[in-house]
């Protein structure tokens, strides 16, 4: 009998040292470098891992940890603690469920439009997200399943891209260096070109993803789509960089939309539409532009203002509304939109 009283005491206090090291592993991995993080912070994070533990733990762990690894206090009530300044980098292999949602995230929706290079270093962090949803069971884990992106036009297949020439792109950009290309027009009947272009952005536009640059023989910002490249050589050079380029206002100038004409810039146009309110729903929950207005001209119809870039993508929108839109203003834009309706 005692014996077997030695053995479970044994067994109790194995487990125990378990749970003490599974439970300290995880607080030392939410520490930050710089900032502080509190301990009821800490508390309410470890409880969304499935560790339900007091606030007294919590700290008694904390000061545990800190005999052993260089992490430091602040002495406020509560307490906040971090990683000391001078502190070695560390690399511990946990991920707690939040982080390796995020990972798988990035992994699903933004890995395409990252660089190889910067792929092959966190890879491993995609491996060990897969694995630490695996394991984990919390309703954090479920995150994952219960959020979808889907497009807000027809969904479409992503052209293929030469992978060669989209590894060198991308290199290209990320080191700000030239690029040396062959590109296939989207007209048949041309013959591939030979560029030399500057890189100065990447831009996904529903399944397509475009380079932004210029090219070295001309000034003008332009997009050329990533499955038109045939090959693609990055060069010593340094990229040439227009002096006032920034990829916010280029993309709010509506270029992306694609112009109408192409020996022309886009321009904005004042649009107004008058349409019956039951049909305007889209204009009072999403506004067109932020100098939207909408007056009522009756019981039944609205007028909806609005200053917005003139291209090919406006001129589809309108389109899909078909005949729910009574009037289109300025004239010339009409006639673009209902020009194939006639």
């Amino acid at each position: 009998m005692a014996l077997s009283n030695k053995k479970n005491k044994e067994t109790s206090h194995e487990k125990e040292t378990g749970n003490s090291l599974n439970r300290q592993w995880q607080i030392l991995s939410r520490l930050p470098n710089g900032k502080w993080i509190g301990t009821r912070d800490l508390q309410e994070q470890l409880a969304r891992e499935g560790i339900v533990i007091s606030l007294r733990t919590v700290q008694r762990d904390l000061n545990q940890i800190a005999e052993r690894f260089p992490i430091e206090s602040n002495g406020a009530t509560p307490q906040g603690w971090r990683w000391k300044s001078d502190a070695p980098l560390q690399s511990l292999p946990h991920m707690n469920s939040s982080q390796a949602i995020t990972f798988m995230m990035v992994e699903e929706h933004l890995k395409h439009l990252l660089p190889p290079s910067l792929l092959t270093e966190i890879n491993p962090w995609f491996d060990l997200a897969r694995r630490s949803l695996t394991t984990q069971q919390n309703n954090v884990r479920q995150w994952i399943n219960r959020v979808r992106i889907i497009p807000a036009t027809q969904p479409l297949i992503p052209p293929i891209i030469e992978r060669k020439a989209q590894t060198a792109i991308y290199e290209a950009l990320l080191q700000d260096k030239q690029l040396e290309c062959v590109y296939s027009s989207r007209s048949k009947q041309k013959e591939d070109t030979t560029y030399t272009l500057n890189p100065l952005a990447l831009v996904q536009r529903g399944a397509i993803i475009y380079l932004v640059c210029t090219r070295l023989d001309k000034s003008e910002i332009q997009t050329f789509a990533l499955h038109r490249f045939k090959s693609a050589t990055v060069l010593e050079q340094r990229a040439l960089h227009p002096v006032d380029f920034d990829i916010d206002h280029f993309i709010d100038s509506g270029v992306l939309g694609f112009r109408i004409d192409l020996n022309s810039p886009t321009t904005d146009v004042e649009l107004t539409l008058t349409m019956h309110n039951q049909h305007a729903t889209t204009f009072f929950e999403s506004k067109l532009a932020k100098n939207q207005n909408i007056i009522p001209l009756d019981d039944e119809r609205v007028q909806i203002s609005a200053t917005v870039p003139l291209n090919s993508q406006l001129v589809w929108w309108l389109r899909g509304f078909g005949q729910k839109i009574e009037r289109i203003e300025p004239e010339h834009l009409a006639q673009l939109v209902w020009e194939t309706k006639e």
